[in-house]
């Protein structure tokens, strides 16, 4: 019996004529289903429907979409994507090999970045993967799961439109933050966060090749291009700080515009979103891989401080663990449930928790006059160490196993 009336669905798109991945007779209407259509939804439902696993995702927005980010990807999971198939070159992305850091002075700090990276805006790189994620045989529908239950070594998930989906194994890949938390019980949910992520483009005179960070009073602001030469600003701000103006334009030529780099891009810039994006309530407290038996990736599993730019990168190597372990589980190379949990939360560890923990001790330094002032002494009279603290929240090069 199929749990979910497919007829009455919203499919995002059109999948493949030749698609692999057909209903099973069986109880389960998937093997995996993905919740969240983020970069790490889409990557490991590329991966894994590459591997004939069948895989139906639920995104609650249509493609494309922008969404608060910095957009700054890691070189390092390029050897990864172009083993998907996932060639970014033509969206035209920047390289960026730069790096540049400001304090709320003016006064500045400049590197190479070790691996180098890329700039593309989530709008063009997660619809991109979408459409890669149909052909490989993905079923994408529009759509937001409220709950999750675990019963008889499977899932029922339940959706805002009622339908109930039956699968083998759910990944959790929503978000920062969503219902799914509540529900699940998750601990950081239950604790407020003061943190505030605003993101707009601009078409500004903005180097390509580079990417900068600039503090002010509160919190801080990157910038970098991304593709067709449109400069992307994304800040995280402190509530104390911004609730003490009206409104974010207000704040930016407050607070943000003390910043000598910033007050120059602002003035210049031309914004080309209606206004800015903003999301609430970013917690940066840890959180645990897998919840209730669901395993959690991208920023649903934890979130870097900004300042450290490697979000995106880190969702998607997120997405290569948990696929490359579920492949292992479905050809029986896993032999059980809590041993694939067990080696899935030992491998997000053992990439993620020391990055997670160096971009805390680097916010907390940032936030404390007497330590960022130190810092940055540091860092003027031995800019050799800048390269280094940079490749403590990245990793390697990746390759699929």
């Amino acid at each position: 019996m199929l749990y979910a009336p497919y007829a009455s669905l919203r499919v995002i798109g059109h999948t493949h004529p030749q698609l692999r991945q057909q209903l099973s007779p069986m109880s389960y209407d998937t093997d995996v289903l993905i919740i969240g259509g983020g970069l790490a939804g889409l990557i490991a439902g590329i991966h894994l429907a590459q591997h004939d696993i069948r895989v139906i995702l639920i995104e609650k927005y249509t493609y494309p979409q922008h969404k608060v980010c910095g957009e700054y990807v890691s070189n390092e999971v390029l050897p990864y994507l172009q083993q998907l198939g996932v060639d970014v070159d033509p969206l035209r992305p920047s390289r960026l090999h730069r790096f540049l850091f400001s304090t709320v002075s003016g006064k500045t700090v400049e590197s190479e970045l070790p691996l180098g990276g890329f700039g593309l805006s989530r709008h063009t790189f997660d619809h991109f993967l979408y459409q890669k994620a149909t052909l490989a045989g993905v079923r994408v529908f529009q759509d937001q799961v409220i709950d999750v239950q675990f019963q008889n070594d499977g899932f029922n998930a339940t959706t805002s439109d009622g339908q109930t989906y039956r699968s083998r194994v759910v990944i959790g890949a929503y978000g920062k933050r969503s219902v799914l938390d509540r529900q699940l019980h998750r601990e950081f949910i239950t604790k407020e966060s003061p943190w505030i992520g605003v993101k707009a483009h601009y078409q500004a005179d903005f180097p390509d090749e580079l990417v900068s960070l600039h503090n002010f009073e509160g919190g801080y602001c990157g910038l970098c291009q991304v593709e067709s030469n449109v400069v992307n600003a994304c800040y995280l701000v402190n509530y104390n700080s911004f609730k003490k103006h009206k409104n974010i334009m207000a704040f930016q030529q407050h607070v943000l515009c003390r910043n000598p780099f910033l007050n120059d891009f602002f003035s210049k810039a031309v914004p080309l979103f209606e206004k800015p994006l903003t999301i609430s309530q970013i917690s940066f407290a840890r959180k645990e891989p897998v919840e209730q038996h669901v395993l959690m990736c991208g920023d649903t599993a934890g979130v870097i401080h900004p300042l450290c730019g490697n979000g995106m990168a880190m969702a998607i190597h997120s997405a290569k663990l948990a696929s490359e372990l579920l492949i292992q589980f479905f050809r029986g190379n896993i032999a059980s449930r809590p041993d694939l949990e067990k080696q899935y939360t030992a491998a997000w560890n053992h990439e993620f928790k020391k990055r997670l923990t160096t971009g805390r001790i680097i916010q907390a330094m940032l936030q404390n006059t007497a330590l960022s002032a130190a810092l940055f002494g540091s860092l003027q009279a031995i800019p050799s160490a800048l390269p280094l603290i940079i490749k403590q929240t990245h990793g390697n090069p990746l390759v699929a196993r």
